[in-house]
């Protein structure tokens, strides 16, 4: 593969990976306290991950980021597993995740178009369009690709700015925000469902190192960009959240459309009618770089593993002119664009979306545990520790079943029993070729 990303565009790539602007409407509907919260889970997750990607990526600079480095450390079959768990929960990310963000896209352009938020046929378009885009641009290569993700840095950093600015200017205007800065977090219920978002939602600065063979001097590079990206990110995320409560309270925000609320309000109250369309720029520029550094990561996984020859050998090929891993690319295109589809028929079918949903949150941080272990090896230990235990309570959070669940056993079962399916699918495939 060809060396194409510099530093700056390694930082672009991860940022664009991390930030995903649908977790501020969460994090605000949570209170202030959540900018606390944000603050905790980025010393105490995101800084050990960074730890992590710094030496892991210095002791195995190769293509293939945590599958090399648990392979290595632990042996293939964990390698594979790590590999497996990582791969389907990105996969099933993607239809939930570009479903949100068109759907905040078109309400932060105002009450004439916030009926398309419900839309299916909208939905599913722009759903569509978004997933082709940004993968279908990695599909010629990195040297194109990144462009990407400098949309969505640009894109994610612009609405952030846009808040902080408007949200400066209402509280001079008004002389008191909307909710008062009390930065203690309430410890209930709501608390400890919204701990598995937030720890989520900081992850990916693996991603990075998952293209380590496309980067100029990954040994220098792929550390240093972990470090830019997590102070950027969790400045992101904690001023961003405290903005948008200057303009809105907690119990005003919708947890969907919240961030394209607090814009359509700020816009009315300082009459700035063109805020509500720059939002939603902003924040579909922001997904397509997301979308963009997440599938293109994930899409050289397969390529690696099946190179290792642990999955179809199709995987392993690159396209003859461009370079890319397009089998696994488009691979993962397809999946997300039939659970896209399959997921708008029938509400059985949706809550069995939304029970995989929770199960992808689960799955995700096992990979993580790897990542943790294998950073306790190389002698990170402190911080290897307080990665793992985050890690646990995150898993052990996403258990927890939402408010109207009618039956939390079957739940429990049915999720428990999913994460064991997964496993018990990655050793079929894994032991069918050894």
């Amino acid at each position: 593969m060809k060396r194409e990303l510099g530093l700056r565009d390694v930082v672009f790539f991860t940022i664009s990976g991390i930030l995903g602007t649908r977790w501020l409407s969460a994090s605000a509907h949570a209170g202030p306290g959540a900018v606390t919260l944000w603050f905790l889970a980025a010393v105490l997750f995101l800084v050990p991950c960074a730890w992590a990607m710094a030496v892991l990526s210095r002791k195995y600079p190769q293509q293939g980021g945590l599958y090399v480095w648990t392979r290595n450390d632990f042996g293939d079959w964990h390698g594979f597993l790590c590999f497996w768990l990582y791969w389907t929960s990105i996969s099933l990310w993607f239809p939930n995740a570009v479903m949100a963000y068109s759907s905040m896209a078109v309400y932060a352009l105002g009450p004439d178009y916030q009926h398309l938020a419900s839309d299916r046929a909208y939905v599913v378009i722009a759903s569509l369009l978004l997933i082709w885009v940004s993968l279908g641009s990695h599909l010629v290569g990195l040297k194109y690709g990144k462009w990407t993700q400098a949309l969505g840095f640009v894109g994610s950093y612009g609405v952030g700015a846009m808040l902080l600015l408007i949200a400066g200017a209402v509280w001079m205007r008004d002389g008191q925000p909307a909710t008062p800065m009390h930065f203690v977090p309430e410890f209930n219920f709501e608390t400890i469902n919204f701990w598995a978002q937030i720890s989520y939602a900081l992850t990916g600065l693996e991603m990075a190192p998952i293209i380590g063979e496309e980067i100029h001097d990954p040994e220098r590079v792929l550390p240093k960009s972990a470090w830019i990206a997590t102070f950027a990110c969790a400045g992101y995320y904690s001023l961003a959240t405290a903005a948008l409560l200057v303009l809105m309270r907690p119990e005003q925000v919708n947890v969907l459309y919240g961030l394209a609320e607090g814009g359509h309000l700020a816009g009315i109250k300082l009459d700035l009618h063109w805020l509500g369309p720059v939002f939603a720029i902003c924040i579909l520029m922001g997904a397509l770089g997301q979308f963009g550094a997440l599938g293109s990561s994930a899409a050289r996984l397969p390529y690696v593993v099946g190179a290792d020859k642990y999955f179809p050998a199709a995987f392993a090929k690159l396209h003859p002119r461009w370079g890319t891993p397009h089998v696994s690319i488009l691979t993962l295109a397809g999946i997300a664009s039939v659970a896209l589809v399959l997921v708008q028929f029938g509400e059985s079918i949706r809550a069995a979306y939304s029970l995989l949903v929770d199960l992808m949150v689960l799955t995700t941080f096992v990979p993580f545990l790897y990542i943790f272990l294998s950073s306790w090896k190389a002698g990170n230990r402190v911080s290897a520790v307080s990665g793992i235990a985050v890690s646990i309570l995150a898993m052990a959070c996403s258990l927890v079943p939402p408010a109207d669940t009618p039956n939390v056993l079957l739940f429990e079962v049915k999720l428990i029993g999913g994460a064991l399916l997964l496993t018990a699918a990655a050793r079929w495939m894994f032991t069918s070729r050894s």
